[in-house]
């Protein structure tokens, strides 16, 4: 019994040896209210706190209008123990009124469940242009005269 007991404490310690773990910041950014065609990149930071290496095998927005990136530099998707990142999405903001949206991340992290990111906000209507008065028009040419 002692020799089972001891086995099994073996194999649990050694899977959670080599767990896999990605911690963020925050989970959640908030644009809060930004005007019309302002810049839409933001970026979550994350560290792999796990003892080999985090890779990330793909990040997809919930949405044409949200666009993540989560390469670096060097084009790779892989950040060994202790190493920080970034994830980088770009909302267009052409789109006016308030948003919520989703970026899933799936990773080779321990638990298997995919990471959900979100960003949301307002953009603000663009202001009417005020420029110089138009010369009134004052019939058609087609009219007879």
């Amino acid at each position: 019994m002692k020799k089972l007991i001891l086995s099994l404490a073996l194999i649990i310690s050694f899977g959670i040896a080599g767990a896999q773990t990605i911690d963020f910041e925050s989970k959640v950014i908030d644009y809060g209210i930004i005007e019309h065609n302002s810049d839409g990149n933001r970026e979550y930071k994350f560290t792999n706190t796990g003892t080999e290496a985090l890779i990330i095998k793909n990040a997809k927005g919930s949405c044409g209008c949200t666009v993540p990136n989560y390469k670096k530099k060097d084009g790779s998707s892989e950040w060994a123990p202790g190493e920080s990142g970034t994830i980088n999405v770009k909302y267009a903001t052409n789109r006016i009124g308030k948003f919520t949206k989703t970026i899933t991340l799936t990773t080779n992290a321990t638990d298997k469940k995919p990471v959900i990111l979100t960003i949301k906000g307002e953009v603000l209507a663009p202001e009417k242009e005020t420029g110089a008065p138009t010369k009134k028009q004052t019939g058609s040419p087609l009219e007879k005269k």
